[in-house]
């Protein structure tokens, strides 16, 4: 399939084989996005680490400064005292066993993150087959499991993210919109790579970062000059 006209004079922005300062990279990538949309600016890390081992992951969640520019819907896992702090705090959506029953007998996913105070998880677990392939089980290492409900439900809120590898052994996470022009991206990009680089492992060996790439939705990966992120 042919490259798009919009795609193609985006490609023109950039040189090939060039390795662009994160500054450099952050005002192309905002003149790259040419969609009628807000276009997302995503953030791919590809590490030299094996996530095959379960003490070379790297895995955990950071507020961004300037969120992601999305609006967040938070489900609350929760009951008693914990539910009504979960209600003041401003979630969504906040129940038990009933949210359990509605997304498996509804297949509903009205919700980007879910939190649960620990005593839920037996609850929770029924549904790992469902919420574990799309990325959204709770877990303790995203603070996502956590008695402190109001604390987790204002922070997804305000554009806390998660950051995983994958099979691959690469992150790949939002950094937030093209209109949030390259201060603030950047504000966010330093963030969320100072996060990856203190979860690096101890069991890495050798380069920690391979590659890093950004890129808006439709526009082209741009190729940061990784040496230099520390």
């Amino acid at each position: 399939m042919a490259a798009g006209k919009k795609y193609t004079e985006s490609i023109k922005l950039l040189e090939k084989t060039k390795l662009y300062d994160p500054a450099e990279a952050l005002e192309l990538v905002c003149k790259t996005a040419k969609a009628k949309f807000d276009e997302t600016i995503e953030l791919h890390v590809r590490l030299g680490v094996d996530s095959r081992h379960a003490d070379q992951q790297v895995r955990g969640a950071v507020v961004l400064p300037n969120g992601t520019g999305k609006k967040v819907r938070t489900l609350v896992f929760a009951k008693g005292d914990r539910a009504k702090e979960a209600e003041a705090a401003g979630s969504d959506y906040v129940g038990a066993e009933d949210y359990v029953a509605k997304i498996q007998q509804e297949n509903w996913f009205e919700f980007d993150v879910i939190i649960a105070t620990p005593d839920m998880m037996g609850v929770i677990g029924r549904l790992g087959k469902i919420l574990g392939p799309k990325g959204l089980m709770p877990n303790p290492k995203a603070g996502t499991v956590t008695q402190d409900v109001a604390r987790a439900v204002n922070e997804a809120k305000a554009g806390k993210i998660e950051y995983r590898l994958d099979k691959t052994n690469i992150i790949h996470c939002p950094i937030g919109r093209a209109s949030f022009g390259s201060e603030k991206l950047a504000e966010n990009f330093n963030t969320i790579v100072g996060a990856i680089i203190k979860a690096k492992p101890a069991a890495s060996k050798g380069q920690y970062i391979k590659s890093c790439f950004i890129a808006s939705t439709m526009g082209p990966g741009i190729k940061i000059n990784y040496s230099k992120l520390g």
